[in-house]
């Protein structure tokens, strides 16, 4: 049987960044038909921004069926792989988790407030940063550390 990797992605809000880099990691493993099992969450639930929906449907992707949700309210919350963190404070609030996960942090600025531009840039960084994550997994080297600043 062969193991399905999971990956939980996780914000303070899970309402812009880690919505968007759900939705790109998914999209990236099925450009290269990799098995992934991926999850966004916040450390406290509110809604999905209308700007994080706009600029990822530009890429011809959807959160239309999306929702805001804690940790909590994700399948099997204390199973997964890769823990992956899009801002300091869910670093920081972020639960230990034991066994054979491998806890990551992608730090991101926060577009909210900012005009649509700002979103892209921010949209375009969790693109290239997710791409190598699931590159690296789909070529069975390690994962990337962390990202380049924007």
């Amino acid at each position: 049987m062969v193991h399905t990797p999971r990956v939980l992605i996780l914000c303070t809000h899970n309402s812009a960044r880690s919505q968007m880099a759900e939705a790109l990691t998914r999209a990236a493993a099925g450009r290269v038909d990799l098995p992934l099992d991926v999850h966004s969450a916040g450390t406290e639930a509110t809604r999905v921004k209308d700007e994080a929906r706009t600029v990822i449907a530009e890429l011809g992707l959807g959160l239309d069926a999306h929702t805001s949700k804690t940790l909590w309210d994700v399948p099997d919350a204390q199973n997964f792989d890769y823990v992956i963190t899009v801002c300091d404070s869910a670093d920081v609030g972020c639960p230990a988790y034991g066994g054979q996960t491998t806890r990551l942090h992608y730090p991101f600025p926060d577009p909210s407030g900012q005009g649509l531009d700002r979103w892209r840039e921010v949209r375009d960084a969790l693109a290239v940063q997710f791409g190598a994550f699931v590159e690296a997994l789909r070529a069975g080297e390690p994962v990337p550390a962390g990202v380049q600043p924007i």
